[in-house]
Parts: C-alpha cells; sequence; structure tokens
C-alpha cells in the first residue's frame, strides 16, 4: 500500500475543489467581511448618529394637526360659575389641541430641553464616537491577529500532514526491506514485526494529520465567512520565518511605541473625557434652567351647540424656564457621586490597560527572541537525522547494520523535522503577535 492510498482512505475532505488562499487575501477578507469587524464599524455609525442629534437639541420640533372639541352639560366659566352650555370648537394648523382659552396641548413648533443637556451631551456624544472608533481599531487588529494565528495553523497543519507523508514512506521502504530480509533468512521475523509496528504507528500520524487539517481549515473559514466544508489550501509551499520587528529592537523602545499607536489607549482616554462631561454636567445641571417654548399658528372656530362660526387665525405662544433640584439636594448629590466614581473607574481601567499592552509587548518581544534561536537548533537536528537515516539504510542494505538502528533514525528524522515546523510557526505567531502588541493593522 503506498502512501497516496492511504491518504484516499483516511480522507474524503480532499475530494472537494480546495480553495487557494494567501495571508495577504485572508487578512483582506477579515478587514472587509468579518462580521465582527463590520459590527463595529456600524457602533461607530450608530455613535456618529447620536453626536449629530445631541447637536441639534437647540432646534425645536414642528407639528401639525387638528382637533374638534364637543361639550354638551355642566361646566365652569371662567368666574367661576356652574352653567349648562352645549359648545363646539375646530382647529387647524401648527398645533392641535387647541380648546377655550388654554394654548394647544400639542404645540406647533416645540422645544423642551434641558440647557445642560444642549451645552454637555454633544461633548459626550463626540467622546463616545471617539471611543467606538479606537475600540473598532482595536477588536480589527484582534481579527487580524487570529486570522493569521489561524492561518499560521492551517500552514502548519498542511506541513506536518507533508512530514507525516515522507515518514510513512519511509518507514514501510524499511518495512518491506526487513519483510523481504526475514523471508530469505537474512534477517530476523521480529525486526520486520518492529518495522511493521511503526508503520501502522506512522500511519495514525497520516490520519491525525489529515484530521489538523481538516480542522484548522474549518476553524479558518469561521473567520472568514466562508464555508467550512470546502477545504483552504494555502498557496505557500513551504513555511519561512517572517520577520515583522527586528528581534534585537530596544524593548524599552518597544514599549513606548506601543504606548503610543495601540487603539486600546485613546479609547480609554475617550472614555475618560466621556466620565468627566458626565460628571461636570451633573455639577452644573442645578443651575442651569430646563426650558419649554411652545408656538401654535392655525384657524380656530368655536360657537353653541352644533354651530361653529367665528372661524380665524390664531397665535399662541408660551415660553417657560425652571429650575430643578432633585429629591431635596440628595439626587443630585447621589449623581454627582455615581458620575464621580465612573471617572476613577476609567481611569483605572486605563492604567490596567497600558500595563496589558506593556506586559504583551515584553512577552511577544522574548518569544520572538527564543523562537529564533530553535529554528537554528532545528535546522541542525533535520540535517543531522536525516545523514543519520541515509547512512543506516545503506549499512542495513548492504547487511552491516540492525533495523532498530534505521527505525531511530527515522523517529529522529520524524521529531527534528516538527521541531523546525514548530520553532518557525510558532515564530511566525510571535511575530504577528508582537506586531499586533505594537498597535499595527
Amino acid at each position: 500500500m503506498t502512501s497516496e492510498t492511504v491518504t484516499e482512505e483516511i480522507s474524503s475532505f480532499d475530494s472537494l475543489p480546495p480553495q487557494q488562499i494567501t495571508l495577504a487575501a485572508v487578512l483582506e477578507t477579515i478587514d472587509r467581511d468579518n462580521p465582527t469587524v463590520n459590527f463595529t464599524r456600524y457602533r461607530i455609525n450608530e455613535a456618529y448618529a447620536q453626536w449629530q442629534r445631541a447637536r441639534v437639541l437647540w432646534l425645536p420640533s414642528l407639528r401639525a394637526g387638528l382637533n374638534y372639541n364637543k361639550h354638551e352639560g355642566r361646566i365652569q366659566d371662567v368666574v367661576g360659575s356652574n352653567i349648562e352650555t352645549s359648545r363646539g370648537a375646530f382647529y387647524t394648523g401648527l398645533g392641535a389641541g387647541a380648546v377655550g382659552a388654554a394654548s394647544p396641548a400639542v404645540p406647533g413648533i416645540y422645544a423642551n430641553f434641558h440647557l445642560s443637556d444642549a451645552i454637555f451631551q454633544p461633548k459626550i456624544a463626540a467622546s463616545v464616537a471617539a471611543a467606538r472608533e479606537a475600540g473598532a481599531r482595536a477588536v480589527t487588529n484582534d481579527l487580524l491577529l487570529q486570522a493569521s494565528q489561524a492561518y499560521w495553523e492551517l500552514l502548519r497543519a498542511e506541513q506536518e500532514r507533508a512530514i507525516a507523508r515522507e515518514i510513512y514512506s519511509l518507514a514501510q521502504n524499511l518495512a518491506q526491506l526487513t519483510e523481504s530480509y526475514a523471508q530469505t533468512g537474512q534477517g530476523l521475523a521480529a525486526d520486520a514485526d518492529r518495522a511493521a509496528t511503526e508503520l501502522s504507528l506512522r500511519k495514525n500520524d497520516l490520519t491525525r494529520a489529515e484530521e489538523n487539517v481538516e480542522v484548522a481549515s474549518a476553524r479558518l473559514a469561521q473567520l472568514l465567512s466562508g464555508d467550512p466544508t470546502v477545504p483552504l489550501q494555502p498557496l505557500e509551499p513551504s513555511i519561512v520565518p517572517v520577520d515583522l520587528i527586528h528581534p534585537h529592537q530596544s524593548i524599552h523602545d518597544l514599549v513606548a511605541q506601543g504606548l503610543t499607536n495601540r487603539p486600546e489607549i485613546p479609547e480609554s482616554h475617550a472614555l475618560i473625557s466621556e466620565a468627566v462631561q458626565k460628571l461636570e454636567r451633573e455639577r452644573k445641571a442645578p443651575l442651569i434652567p430646563s426650558l419649554l417654548l411652545g408656538v401654535s399658528y392655525g384657524g380656530y372656530g368655536a360657537g353653541l351647540g352644533g354651530n361653529i362660526d367665528g372661524f380665524a387665525d390664531r397665535l399662541d405662544g408660551d415660553a417657560v424656564a425652571y429650575w430643578e433640584i432633585r429629591n431635596l439636594g440628595l439626587g443630585e448629590r447621589a449623581a454627582r457621586g455615581e458620575a464621580g466614581s465612573r471617572v476613577d473607574q476609567s481611569r483605572m481601567r486605563q492604567i490596567a490597560q497600558m500595563d496589558l499592552v506593556a506586559r504583551e509587548i515584553v512577552e511577544t518581544h522574548a518569544q520572538v527572541r527564543a523562537r529564533r534561536k530553535q529554528i537554528a537548533v532545528a535546522q541542525e537536528a533535520i540535517t543531522v537525522a536525516r545523514g543519520s537515516y541515509d547512512k543506516n539504510i545503506e549499512r542495513i542494505t548492504n547487511a552491516q547494520g540492525l533495523p532498530l538502528e534505521a527505525l531511530q533514525s527515522i523517529q529522529a528524522l520524524s521529531q527534528s523535522q516538527r521541531e523546525y515546523l514548530r520553532a518557525v510557526v510558532d515564530y511566525n505567531q510571535a511575530q504577528f503577535a508582537l506586531h499586533r502588541a505594537l498597535g499595527h493593522a
């Protein structure tokens, strides 16, 4: 049985036509199509719409309508007498609800707002919009990092499958060689059994490698909002180290760069600004009045019984200013205490965010430096292990070596190849994590 036959038996996933992808295409798709990224952008739109609404709190609303009023029976007149009457009234124009001498219940041009809201709410809404915008950049950076890590995991799985196929082929060659020697009496049956056992184990390695490819492909497809049943196939023929940040760059410079560039920092600044503006609003609210303005203009007619006559223009205007101290002042105190606590919370959150940024940079920088060293060591191990395998196979062919030595060489080669793959993938993932930790998209 060949390694190709084993692969066909193991997986039906590869029977589907693969969709070839590159890392650049993955990152572009995340930035364009990922629903989480787009959700944050819609939240920015929402915040700016709220800011626009806050900016026009000064402007009145317009209302137009009509009303008809009919009364039969007892009613009190303006001098206080209880009289019997039948009357009706009709109004139409700007406003509605005009009955008798009172202003229309629904003014035509209407404004009712607290001046403190008109003063502070635009500033509060602007801070919220700025925080949403910075937060969206942070979410995008996080998703781009997740996508790049998922891509490297898929590439790791593909390379592990290639290694498993090669090791299976080597183990198959050794099993056939020892089997033929055992059948001719030139070798031991125990050696042939040991080689056959190794071949079975390598077949399981290949099965696990196929599983890992399918799982990694499905996880990347989720981030791309793609069909997880369609296999994704990286175009890179092999995996190589990617250098985004020099491993020996000063860690102090990197931390300073991250604290300047990370979008989470301006997001926390904006949230502090929002909390401070809310506190200022609560402090000044009792000193600033609320306004109620109403102007109505339309046609009005009235009369006794069912007669509506004397229809003519009617103009009503009202302007009210009032001050409010909530709950005898205790409500004001509680509101200021709540707003002040939110300022403190936002400041503590900013300090925690700065600590997190610094830690992530130091951590990923250490990973980059350490994993770069591991790559060189793993490369040397592959060279030695492959040379050992070739020499042992040659000795066995010339009846000068033992199958056990070749088995050990195959195991060493498999381990060293996987170690090199692990070191390179981990290095690339650390590079991208450091790139994101510095605030780059």
